[in-house]
């Protein structure tokens, strides 16, 4: 194009027209403008294909019908990519590079590209800069050797002049910052957290927020550039202020008796609860605006750290009362951003030392998320008010109804929530109304929560039963209702308490479980109702009498149910559907022995002689049964009706009034218990170790149940896997002396279940023993670590001591898997009951029952060991005790 020959200034030309003399030109520019023309003019052979933009490499990806057809077109790109990166220079290498993230994001290697991320970082283009420093946050890590390279480039950045680049900098540095580059670059962000600028220091505040997560000793640096985050307006950067100084409250005490008590942060609570009623009373900002309630993420973020500041704090919790009081009063709930203001101000209020008239709006306003239809705040309020519980039981309480609503709610996390929290405020004055709830929610559960449910409704009913018959009745219901799924100490502890009752109360019980029996022999779910079926069959067996005989027409069948259908049944129809069950090929072999022993019972409390003969044909034909343990029974009991038939009456009699074992009515929580063995696994009973009595002589060491422990002679020999049991407990005895001859060991405690020696039952029993005259008790601390203390109650009797191990938590979780385990000398004989649960929840309780026999009398000494996990964290703590009163076996 031909110009007037006035027109000498080339500057003035059009840009278009003045590229060649345009100063801000630089050499990358000239580059792009040859390659451009060289591709314009070049021949088809030698030039370059223009590479493909992101938003075509992603439809293509997208078109991909295939994984092979997607992996094909990923492959040919990054094949273009590669060959692209090998020149000196390209100019498409900003382009290639966010070809390649969106590639790496799909999960493809691309790992090729980080050394021209770090090219892209050294250019002076902002554009080339962004992509860079994105593919760095993305592409590198501190395993990588080009992640070194890095920290002088950030170095330069932070000393920009430009905000933007100083923000991705600080961006990319709290990313993937290692230890070493956190070192070398902690002052420049300490620097920068004091700039004028309030984008820079923003950033800068949550770039310190990451350095000190990745390494805690650098919180120091950066605590007096804190002081004055707090008195900025800007609300981004009071925010990132606000989430620094929590950090570093949280994880270290120090620095939060710092905020607390140093003169220069005296203020930090007044100046929180100012910030916190500027925000409650500010007008409409449509700025900061959300739902019609201003800035709710900094009033998240200032309450929760209100609450790390307030817990344990009086004089703190008595400044930010009125305010917490204000925020709950006045939050707007109908939109989800007040129900989060809410639920925090709920969580500061329960954990710092505020007024009970706060604890109670607390939980109230708990109580109104009971009541939204959205599911998630259901199972919000319930978490929290199970957590809160223990606070304050009695405000609680009021929202009872509301609770037990939730039990019939269509969705099974929030039935689960609201079970647990049903077991937590259960007591004496409510247990009747909360029973019958649960026992319907029981009907309907899930499979994997009626094993949990069935067993704390057992441990409530032992210990909040408002009398003996009631206790029955709702056993009774559970065997019915929770089937397969109950624990397997049910069956013992029912059968105790039955033998324990009055002749009127034995009559009711078979009469009640009679009716049970027959319904399930008749309808065919005998099979899913095995604990029930082993409960009526001894009951039978030992009040067979009372159920048939005239008399127990006139005993009451009225329960709290309106329960009043009884028929008395006739000896031969019992015997009939004895002999269905017994036949049953589903039952299972302990359910058989249950029955079959019954049966035999039965022949000495019939009367009738067709009776007495139908009985001795059911036994005979046991004498051949495949199963080995049937066999023997029946070959043993048919034996009773030949060569000792004079025996029979005397060895079949009615058993003694059995005692409760110790420790069984605890005091422990029910949602604390741990869950009951599936149904599937109910035969796989825990074994005892036979390498224990290798280690420790005939003094077993156990910390499960003592009355489920088999004899010696059925102990599984040991084997490979019982390694880690071993080294565990040479460790735990390591230091006791185990040199002293062993006293030999009474003999062990058998399993309620039937058993081939039931025979001889009540042939040669003693009288019953007196009961033992009370004790005083002493409390001995075995361990306080932790928040974590363990205590002895310790009662003297003689030869044998009783001591109850009290677990009690300060922590502020939870702690899981507790473990508690116990070694003796070998002159000691050590005896330890279950334990009451394996969560052990803060400010709660667990308990065990250990019984020591000391025959030799000397003085005791007792090693433990304790393990549990606490927010994941696996932890073992071990001790040492000595300090048991002189006299303990005097």
């Amino acid at each position: 194009m031909a110009y007037p020959m006035y027109e000498v200034d080339w500057s003035v030309l059009p840009p278009e027209q003045n590229r060649r003399f345009n100063p801000a030109f630089n050499i990358a520019t000239i580059k792009q403008v040859v390659n451009e023309a060289i591709e314009r003019v070049a021949p088809v052979s030698v030039r370059m294909p223009t590479p493909t933009r992101l938003r075509d490499l992603i439809r293509q990806i997208r078109a991909a019908r295939t994984a092979a057809e997607e992996r094909s077109v990923v492959n040919k790109e990054c094949a273009y990519i590669r060959s692209t990166f090998r020149e000196e220079d390209s100019v498409w290498r900003c382009r290639n590079i966010a070809k390649l993230l969106y590639i790496h994001m799909l999960g493809y290697p691309a790992h090729f590209g980080q050394l021209e991320c770090l090219k892209l970082i050294a250019s002076p283009r902002f554009t080339d800069k962004r992509v860079g420093y994105l593919g760095a946050m993305l592409l590198l890590d501190e395993r990588q050797d080009v992640h070194l390279l890095i920290t002088n480039c950030l170095k330069n950045d932070l000393n920009s002049n430009t905000q933007f680049v100083v923000g991705l900098a600080l961006c990319t540095l709290g990313a993937i910052a290692s230890p070493e580059m956190a070192r070398d670059l902690a002052s420049e962000v300490e620097r920068l957290i004091k700039s004028p600028n309030a984008y820079i220091k923003k950033k800068a505040a949550l770039c310190a927020f990451r350095i000190i997560r990745r390494v805690p000793d650098l919180m120091e640096m950066f605590l007096p550039a804190t002081r004055s985050l707090l008195t900025e307006k800007n609300h981004g950067v009071l925010i990132t202020g606000v989430t620094l100084i929590t950090e570093m409250c949280e994880n270290s005490p120090d620095t939060l008796n710092h905020f607390k008590k140093e003169s220069g942060q005296r203020e930090i609570v007044p100046n929180l609860v100012r910030i916190l009623k500027n925000l409650i009373l500010a007008g409409y900002s449509p700025e900061h605006d959300v739902s019609g309630i201003s800035d709710p993420f900094l009033q998240v973020k200032i309450l929760r750290l209100l609450r790390i500041l307030g817990k344990n704090d009086a004089e703190a919790s008595e400044a930010m009362n009125d305010i917490l009081a204000q925020v709950a009063t006045n939050t707007e709930t109908s939109k989800n951003v007040g129900n989060t203001i809410l639920y925090e101000t709920v969580l500061s209020i329960m954990d710092i030392k505020s007024e009970s008239s706060l604890r109670v709006l607390a939980i109230n306003i708990l109580g109104r998320f009971l009541l939204n239809n959205d599911k998630n705040i259901r199972y919000v309020a319930l978490n929290t008010l199970l957590r809160t519980v223990h606070v304050d039981t009695s405000a609680v309480q009021r929202h009872r109804t509301t609770i037990l609503e939730c039990l019939k709610d269509p969705d099974v996390s929030i039935r689960r929530r609201a079970m647990e929290l049903s077991f937590a405020l259960m007591n004496s004055q409510n247990i009747r109304g909360m029973m019958k709830e649960l026992l319907v929610f029981l009907e309907r559960a899930e499979a994997e929560c009626r094993a949990h449910c069935s067993s704390a409704m057992v441990l409530a009913a032992e210990r909040y039963a408002p009398s003996s018959k009631w206790h029955l009745d709702t056993l009774f219901r559970l065997l019915l209702k929770a089937g397969n799924y109950l624990r397997d100490d049910t069956v013992s502890s029912t059968i105790q308490i039955i033998s324990a009752a009055p002749a009127e109360r034995q009559a009711y019980a078979a009469m009640r479980l009679w009716t049970s029996l027959e319904r399930s022999a008749v309808s065919g779910d005998a099979t899913e109702k095995q604990p029930l079926v082993q409960v009526a069959a001894w009951t039978i067996g030992e009040y067979g009498d009372l159920l048939v005989s005239e008399a127990s027409s006139a005993i009451s069948m009225v329960d709290e149910d309106g329960f009043d259908e009884f028929t008395r049944p006739s000896e031969e129809y019992v015997i009939d559907i004895y002999q269905k069950l017994l036949w049953s090929t589903q039952l299972s072999i302990t359910t058989k022995e249950y029955l079959l022993l019954s049966l035999a019972k039965l022949s000495t409390r019939f009367t009738t002689r067709p009776s007495q003969d139908k009985i001795r044909v059911i036994i005979d034909t046991f004498g051949s049964h495949i199963h080995i343990e049937l066999q023997q029974r029946g070959v043993e009991l048919s034996q009773l009706y030949r060569q000792y038939a004079h025996l029979r009456p005397a060895l079949l009699e009615r058993m003694p009034a059995m005692e409760a074992p110790a420790g069984e009515r605890d005091d422990s929580d029910a949602e604390g218990d741990a869950p009951a063995d599936s149904p599937q696994h109910r035969a796989d009973r825990p074994q005892p170790d036979a390498l224990l009595d290798l280690i420790i002589g005939s003094e077993p060491l156990s910390n499960g149940d003592a009355e489920h422990d088999l004899p010696a002679a059925t102990a599984p020999p040991p084997d490979n896997n019982n390694t880690t049991t071993t080294n565990d407990i040479l460790d735990l005895l390591s230091g006791l002396d185990l040199s002293s001859p062993s006293v030999p060991a009474p003999a062990p405690l058998t399993s309620s279940a039937p058993a081939t020696n039931l025979l001889l039952d009540g042939l040669f029993s003693s009288p019953a023993p007196t009961q033992p005259v009370s004790q005083p008790e002493t409390t001995v601390t075995a361990l306080e670590r932790n928040g974590l203390r363990v205590e002895f109650v310790v009662c003297s009797g003689g030869d044998t001591a009783t001591l109850t191990m009290r677990a009690l938590s300060t922590a502020r979780s939870a702690l899981t898997d507790f473990l508690f385990q116990a070694a003796v000398p070998r002159t000691f004989r050590l005896d330890m009951m279950s334990p009451s649960g394996t969560v052990l929840t803060p400010q709660g309780e667990i308990t065990q029952v250990l019984k020591v026999t000391n025959p030799s009398r000397t003085p005791l000494r007792l090693r433990i060991r304790v393990s549990y996990n606490i927010e994941g964290s696996p932890v073992l703590e071990q001790a040492e005790v000595n300090n048991f009163p002189p006299d303990l076996f005097n």
